[in-house]
C-alpha cells in the first residue's frame, strides 16, 4: 500500500511539472523580456521556433530509442512560440505599430517550418504514430499563423479592432444584466442613464496616449 502511494505521488508530481513546464527556456523569457520592440521580438521568437525545428530534425534523423516523448514536446513548444508570434503581431497592430519587418521575417521562416513538417508528415518514421497528434497541430499552427503574416495589415488591423470593440460591448452587457438581476424596471432605467452620461463624459474626453513600447530613456529613430 506504502508502494502504491509512493508511485502515486511520483506520478502526480511528474504531471503537475510537465503541466507548468513553459515553452521557453528561462533565458529565453529574459530574452523576450528584454526585446521591446516587436519587430525584434517577432525576429527573436523565429529564432526560438527554428531552433526548436533544427532539434527536431537531429532527432528524427537517427532511429533513437525513447525519443518519442522530446519530439512531442519539441512540436508542442514549436505551436506555442507559433501561436506567441501571431499573438505580438495582432497585440502591435491593435497599437498601429508597424511591423512590417518582423512579419516578413516570420512569413519567410514559417514557410520553411511549414515544409520541414509536411516532410515528416509525408515521410513519417516508424514511431510517427506516436506524436502525429503534435505534428499536425504544429502543421496547422504554421499554416494559420502564414495566412495571418499575408493579409492585408490595414484589414487585419480593422478586424481587430472590431473584434476588440465586439468583446468590450458584450462584456459590458454581460456585467449590466448581472448588475440588473433583482432590480425594478425603474430602477434599471435610472442605471441605464446614468451609464449613458458615464459613457458620454468618457467619449469627449481626448484619447490617452498609448502605452509606448520603449524604456525611459530610449529614442525610436528611423533606419537610414
Amino acid at each position: 500500500m506504502k508502494l502504491l502511494t509512493v508511485c502515486l505521488l511520483a506520478i502526480t508530481g511528474a504531471l503537475s511539472a510537465s503541466a507548468q513546464r513553459d515553452f521557453l527556456t528561462t533565458d529565453e523569457v529574459e530574452k523576450v523580456k528584454d526585446a521591446q520592440e516587436p519587430n525584434e521580438r517577432l525576429k527573436l521568437y523565429v529564432l526560438f521556433a527554428r531552433q526548436r525545428m533544427d532539434q527536431l530534425q537531429q532527432l528524427l534523423a537517427k532511429d533513437k530509442k525513447g525519443r518519442t516523448a522530446q519530439a512531442r514536446e519539441l512540436l508542442s513548444d514549436y505551436s506555442s512560440i507559433i501561436d506567441a508570434i501571431d499573438t505580438v503581431s495582432d497585440d502591435a497592430l491593435k497599437r498601429h505599430v508597424a511591423v512590417a519587418e518582423g512579419t516578413a521575417a516570420v512569413a519567410a521562416a514559417e514557410k520553411r517550418f511549414l515544409g520541414q513538417l509536411q516532410n515528416i508528415s509525408d515521410n513519417p518514421p516508424g514511431d510517427a504514430g506516436l506524436y502525429e497528434i503534435a505534428l499536425k497541430e504544429a502543421i496547422a499552427a504554421t499554416s494559420d499563423s502564414m495566412e495571418l503574416a499575408q493579409d492585408d495589415p490595414s484589414k487585419r488591423t480593422a478586424e481587430l479592432v472590431a473584434d476588440a470593440d465586439k468583446e468590450k460591448k458584450t462584456v459590458k452587457s454581460i456585467t449590466r444584466a448581472e448588475d440588473s438581476r433583482g432590480k425594478t424596471a425603474d430602477e434599471i432605467e435610472a442605471d441605464n442613464v446614468k451609464q449613458s452620461k458615464i459613457d458620454a463624459q468618457v467619449a469627449g474626453k481626448p484619447k490617452r496616449k498609448p502605452p509606448t513600447l520603449y524604456r525611459p530613456g530610449e529614442v525610436h529613430t528611423d533606419p537610414q
